[in-house]
C-alpha cells in the first residue's frame, strides 16, 4: 500500500464546514429568483393559461409560457443533437407529454414573491388518454434503433428449453428516483451572447455542449461551473429542461436567475431508473452446468425519447454458457425520459439474473457460489478476448469467511436466532471499464506546491482526493502541498462524472502529467551549475527537491530553480487516452455481495444483520474514499431491495409518494453491521496505475443478495422488488 492510500479526503473539511460552495450557492449581484409551475394532466394540450394574476402580483418581473417565449435558435431543430442534451423543448408549444411537466416560468425580486406568484397561475386543459402503467402497456414493446439495441445470440437460441433442468421466471425492477441530498438548481447569466452558468452537471463538458446547441452558440462561448455536488446518482448526465428555461429567462431579463427545483419536482422532472419487467430462462444438466441462457427486458421510456441501458448485458458475459440470447425492448409511456442511475442497467439486470442463478440452484440442490464457480467463465465469451484480470474467486472466498457462510443451509429456514429465521444470500456484481481522452494540466509553483487542473468534477466520490494521491505519490509532494482545481469550463477538457471511468481517465491523466512535469524539470535541473554533465537518469524529486542518486549531497530546490530560470512557476499539459494494447482485452471490474439476514415469521419484518461488500477493482487509490463507494452503493442496493418504488396514480398519471416521508430510502438505523474489502490486485492492461472503476459496480449484485438471503431464511422467492413485509406475509409468494 502506498503512502498516500489512506489520506482523508480534501474536500472534507471544505464540506463539513459548510465553506463547500454549491452552485445555486454563488454570490451573483442582481439575481432574481425563478420557478416552474407544472401541468396537472398527464397528456393532452393547454387550452388556455392565465398568467395575468402572477403578472400583476408585487416583485414579478416575467411570467414566460408559450405563449411568450423567446424560442431559442436550437427550437427549430426537431430534437437536440448534442451529447448530454434531451429532446423536450420546454415552452415550445402547448403539447402536454407528462405530468408536472413545466408549463411557466415565474421570475420575480424574492424568493417568497415568486413562490406567491406561481400559485396564481391556472390552465385549462384537452385532456387526451395517457397511458403510465408499463404492464399494461407492454404489449406495445418496439426495438431500440440503435446496434446496441440489437438482439444478440450465441450458439443455440433459447437452448435452455433443452436443459435436463429448467427455470423460467419473471422479475420486476420498479421506478427508483435519485433523491440526492442537493436539489436540482442553477443560476444563469448572460454576457452578450455569452452564458455563464453555475449548476448541478455531473459533465461540464456535456453542460457546454448541450447548451451551446440549444442556443446556437459555439460550446466554448458557454462557462459552466460545477464543482462541488450534492449526489446525483445519475441526474446530473442530462441538461434537462430547467436549466433552459432558466437560461429564457435570463436572457429576456438581462438579469442573473436563480432556480431551483422543489422536492416533489426532483420525482417528475429530473429523471429516474426506468420500471423493467424481465424474463428468465435457465437450462441446466443435472449436475449443475450451464447449457442455456436467455435474458429478456422490457422497459419503460418516454414518449419523446428512446432510452435504453445495458439491463441484460451482464448476462451475455458473467457466466460460462455456450448458448446465450437477449433481447431488449421499450414502451413509450406518458412520463418524463428516465434516465442512468446508479449502476445503470447492470444493477437491474443483475436481480433477475443472481435471484435466476439461486433459484437453479436451489433446483439442483447446489450451495449457489457453488453453482457460481462451476459455471466459472476464463474468459469473456461475448467479446471472445481474455479478462484483462478477474480475481471474481478471492471475492467469493473473503466474502464466505467474514460473512460466515458456512452456516447456511440449503433447505430454507434450517437456521433460526431466537424467533427470528436466518437467511444467507449473495449476489454477483460487474460494470464494464471505460477510459476517456482526458486532459490535465500540471503545473509546479515556486511555492513548491503542485497545481493539478482539470474540467471534471466530483459528485461525491473522491475524485479530488484520487488525483491529490496520484500527484503526490509521482512527485513525492506532501499531500497537503497538492491543490486541485476542477469543476469548471476553461480547464483542461476532462469527462464526464459517470459510468465508473473518472479514476481511469482523469487519474491517467494526472499519472502521465505529472511523470512528464518531473521529467521537464529535471531536464531543467542539469543545465544547472549543480548538476552540470549529471544524466536525467541520475536525478531524482521528492518533496519540492532536485537530488543526485550518486552524491545527495548535490540538491537544487525547485523554488531556486524556477527563480534562475526566471520562471513563476513551471507547468505541462497532456492528453491521455488508452492504449491499443487495451482493445485485445476484456476489462471489467467485479463485486460480490453477501447478506445475512434475520426475518420475523409473524410480523414480516426483515433486518440486515450482516452485509459484506468485497470488489476486484485493481489497485486502490485511495482506501478510505473507495470504502466509502462500495459502502454507498451497497446501501444505495438495501434501498433497491427492501424499500424504494414510485408509486404512480394511473388514473391521473401522477406520483403519490413524491416526498421523503413516503419514499422510503435506508437510514443508519437500517444496517446493522457493514464491511467492505478489496482485492487490491493491480490490472496490468487498464491504465497505468492498474485500476478498474468502482462507482458503478458497488450497487450491481446488492438487490438480488437480499433476496435471496429472504429466500433462504423463509422459503418465499420476492420477484417484484421491493421485498416489503407484506410481501412476507402474502401466502400466494412464491415458496420452496
Amino acid at each position: 500500500m502506498s503512502k498516500t492510500s489512506n489520506i482523508n479526503r480534501v474536500d472534507g473539511f471544505a464540506k463539513v464546514t459548510g465553506s463547500a460552495t454549491y452552485s445555486a450557492e454563488y454570490k451573483t449581484d442582481g439575481v432574481v429568483y425563478a420557478c416552474l409551475v407544472g401541468s396537472t394532466i398527464a397528456k393532452g394540450r393547454i387550452k388556455s393559461i392565465d398568467t395575468k394574476k402572477a403578472e400583476w402580483a408585487p416583485g414579478v418581473l416575467a411570467v414566460i409560457s408559450h405563449l411568450n417565449v423567446d424560442k431559442p435558435a436550437g427550437y427549430q431543430k426537431e430534437k437536440d443533437p448534442h451529447n448530454f442534451g434531451q429532446p423536450l423543448q420546454v415552452f415550445k408549444d402547448n403539447t402536454i407529454l407528462y405530468y408536472d411537466q413545466p408549463i411557466a416560468m415565474v421570475v420575480a425580486d424574492t424568493f417568497e414573491r415568486m413562490q406567491y406568484a406561481a400559485s396564481l397561475i391556472k390552465a385549462e386543459y384537452i385532456k387526451e388518454e395517457h397511458i403510465t402503467d408499463l404492464q399494461k402497456a407492454k404489449d406495445k414493446e418496439k426495438k431500440v434503433e440503435t446496434d446496441k439495441g440489437d438482439d444478440y445470440h450465441r450458439g443455440v437460441h433459447d437452448n435452455y428449453k433443452n436443459a435436463a433442468v429448467v427455470l423460467e421466471e419473471e422479475y420486476i425492477i420498479p421506478t427508483e428516483v435519485h433523491n440526492p441530498m442537493e436539489l436540482a438548481n442553477i443560476i444563469a447569466k448572460w454576457d452578450g451572447n455569452k452564458p455563464t452558468v453555475y449548476t448541478k452537471s455531473q459533465g461540464v463538458e456535456g453542460t457546454r455542449r448541450s447548451i451551446g446547441g440549444v442556443f446556437g452558440i459555439p460550446p466554448e462561448d458557454v462557462s459552466v461551473n460545477s464543482e462541488y455536488l450534492g449526489g446525483a446518482f445519475g441526474m446530473g448526465l442530462h441538461t434537462w429542461p430547467y436549466e433552459i428555461a432558466a437560461l429564457i429567462g435570463s436572457k429576456k431579463l438581462n438579469r442573473p436567475v436563480k432556480l431551483v427545483l422543489h422536492r416533489e419536482q426532483m420525482f417528475t422532472n429530473v429523471g429516474f431508473r426506468p420500471y423493467t419487467i424481465q424474463k428468465m430462462g435457465l437450462g441446466a444438466t443435472k449436475d449443475g452446468k450451464l447449457i442455456g441462457l436467455t435474458h429478456e427486458a422490457v422497459a419503460m421510456t418516454s414518449s419523446y425519447e428512446d432510452f435504453m441501458e445495458g439491463t441484460v448485458n451482464m448476462s451475455r458475459f458473467i457466466y460460462n454458457c455456450d448458448n446465450v440470447s437477449t433481447r431488449y425492448r421499450i414502451v413509450k409511456l406518458d412520463t418524463c425520459t428516465p434516465i442512468w442511475m446508479r449502476g445503470p442497467g447492470e444493477a437491474t439486470g443483475s436481480f433477475a439474473l443472481e435471484s435466476a442463478m439461486d433459484e437453479m440452484a436451489h433446483k439442483l440442490d447446489m450451495d449457489p457460489i457453488e453453482f457460481r464457480k462451476l459455471n466459472y467463465a476464463e474468459k469473456d465469451l461475448e467479446q471472445n478476448k481474455p479478462w484483462s484480470s478477474k480475481y471474481l474467486l478471492e471475492c467469493y472466498e473473503g466474502g464466505m469467511e467474514r460473512i460466515g457462510w458456512k452456516n447456511r443451509k440449503n433447505k430454507p429456514g434450517s437456521v433460526k436466532e431466537g424467533e427470528w429465521l436466518v437467511g444467507y444470500g449473495m449476489g454477483t456484481g460487474t460494470f464494464g471499464c471505460y477510459r476517456s481522452p482526458t486532459s490535465v494540466k500540471a503545473k509546479f509553483l515556486a511555492n513548491g506546491n503542485l497545481v493539478l487542473q482539470c474540467s471534471v468534477n466530483d459528485m461525491g466520490p473522491g475524485t479530488a482526493t484520487m488525483m491529490t494521491a496520484i500527484g503526490a505519490e509521482i512527485t513525492g509532494l506532501p499531500t497537503e502541498n497538492v491543490v486541485i482545481e476542477m469543476g469548471k469550463s476553461g480547464l483542461p477538457k476532462g469527462p464526464t462524472q459517470g459510468g465508473s471511468a473518472t479514476t481511469a481517465s482523469v487519474g491517467s491523466a494526472v499519472h502521465d502529467a505529472c511523470n512528464l512535469l518531473v521529467s521537464k524539470i529535471l531536464g531543467l535541473a542539469v543545465e544547472t551549475p549543480t548538476f552540470k554533465g549529471t544524466a536525467i537518469t541520475d536525478l531524482a524529486f521528492a518533496n519540492g527537491v532536485i537530488t543526485s542518486k550518486k552524491d545527495n549531497s548535490k540538491t537544487v530546490s525547485l523554488a531556486s530553480l524556477l527563480s534562475a530560470n526566471k520562471l513563476e512557476n513551471f507547468e505541462v499539459e497532456n492528453v491521455s487516452k488508452a492504449t491499443e494494447e487495451a482493445k485485445k482485452y476484456s476489462i471489467y471490474s467485479f463485486s460480490v455481495h453477501f447478506v445475512k439476514v434475520l426475518v420475523n415469521p409473524n410480523l414480516g419484518k426483515i433486518r440486515l444483520a450482516h452485509v459484506v461488500s468485497c470488489a476486484d477493482i485493481g489497485t486502490v487509490i485511495s482506501q478510505k474514499t473507495s470504502a466509502g463507494q462500495m459502502f454507498g452503493g451497497a446501501v444505495g442496493g438495501i434501498g433497491m431491495g427492501l424499500m424504494e418504488a414510485l408509486e404512480i396514480d394511473h388514473r391521473f398519471g401522477r406520483p403519490i409518494n413524491n416526498n421523503f416521508a413516503d419514499y422510503h430510502v435506508p437510514v443508519n438505523a437500517d444496517i446493522e453491521k457493514q464491511e467492505v474489502f478489496f482485492v487490491n490486485k493491480k490490472d496490468p492492461i487498464s491504465n497505468p496505475m492498474g485500476t478498474k472503476g468502482l462507482g458503478e459496480t458497488a450497487l450491481v449484485g446488492m438487490a438480488p443478495a437480499i433476496a435471496n438471503a429472504v429466500f433462504n431464511a423463509t422459503g418465499k422467492r420476492v420477484r417484484d422488488l421491493p421485498i416489503t413485509l407484506d410481501k412476507i406475509l402474502e401466502p400466494n409468494v412464491a415458496t420452496a
